[in-house]
């Protein structure tokens, strides 16, 4: 089965994780985090998501037995957002 992401923040998502429409259905394509009851949760730039989300580099890297600093982390994920749907307006 192939793996999806969140197409606001990147996360890998799962049926635990995702969010939710208007109505209270789950969303496929956004995570809780980033989508709730139909709308996005928080009004950001794509610069301002890569660095909240570049707080979680540890994790990351953790899953990914990589070891990026912050900066890298960041910079690695404004190079991937502009392939998400949020991003591509």
């Amino acid at each position: 089965m192939e793996q999806k992401f969140c197409q606001s923040c990147g996360m890998p998502l799962t049926q635990e994780i995702l969010g939710t429409n208007a109505d209270g259905s789950k969303n496929e394509e956004y995570c809780m985090y980033c989508y709730k009851d139909g709308a996005f949760t928080g009004n950001f730039t794509m610069e301002e998501m890569a660095d909240f989300c570049a707080q979680f580099v540890d994790e990351y890297n953790k899953n990914t037995d990589q070891s990026l600093n912050r900066e890298e982390y960041k910079a690695m994920l404004l190079q991937y957002y502009p392939s998400l749907k949020r991003w591509q307006l």
